[in-house]
């Protein structure tokens, strides 16, 4: 199921069954995400992200960081990060999320995918750390890349764009029933800067 719609409905559930995706469209005009994809690029900690695998650490080209209201651990891939405080923009960009989607986070963990040789693989975000069924706000930076989700049983699949400045919220038990990931590219040579808004339960 592909979902390239030139109208979009943000009350509109992309999933078939089994959780919750909407999509927002682009919630920035070209000039404002141009702004933050800038801003981020240049203020944000950005480490590559490292992940323990049958007992190795990988470290990965894409780089990513973590920040939130409290110094907050979160754990995944078998390691641990510590949360920064916000910087001036990320909590401009929390309180706008906040307000579109009526919905509250505490951290923000920050991806970067230099070119589309950079992907995500088939994952679900339901470590120990986050709120159960908590909604996972998304935002999009710089190149457009094409996002998909596979239910973990069915197997059924739907995909979808997600473009500059664009707001994508997966809630309710999509992470319990779905996976999902950024597949590589090789059309596309721009970097993208992926921002997802989370709440931490200590």
């Amino acid at each position: 199921m592909k979902l390239f719609e030139d109208d979009i409905d943000a009350s509109k559930n992309l999933l078939p069954q089994n959780g919750t995706v909407n999509y927002y469209d682009k919630i920035f005009s070209g000039e404002q995400a141009d702004f933050y994809l800038d801003n981020l690029l240049q203020t944000i900690g950005w480490r590559n992200d490292e992940a323990v695998i049958f007992g190795k650490k990988i470290i990965t080209k894409r780089k990513v960081a973590w920040y939130g209201d409290q110094p907050f651990e979160y754990t995944y891939s078998n390691t641990t990060k510590q949360a920064f405080p916000w910087t001036k923009e990320l909590l401009e960009l929390k309180t706008i999320v906040e307000k579109v989607t009526n919905e509250t986070f505490n951290s923000c963990l920050l991806n970067l995918y230099h070119s589309g040789d950079e992907g995500m693989a088939w994952h679900c975000d339901e470590e120990r750390d986050l709120k159960k069924n908590g909604a996972i706000g998304s935002l999009s930076f710089g190149a457009e890349r094409k996002f998909a989700f596979k239910h973990k049983k069915t197997q059924e699949k739907v995909e979808m764009l997600l473009e500059h400045g664009s707001l994508l919220v997966m809630k309710g038990t999509t992470q319990t029933y779905w996976l999902h990931r950024l597949p590589p590219t090789k059309k596309v040579f721009t970097a993208r800067v992926n921002l997802t808004f989370r709440t931490i339960v200590e």
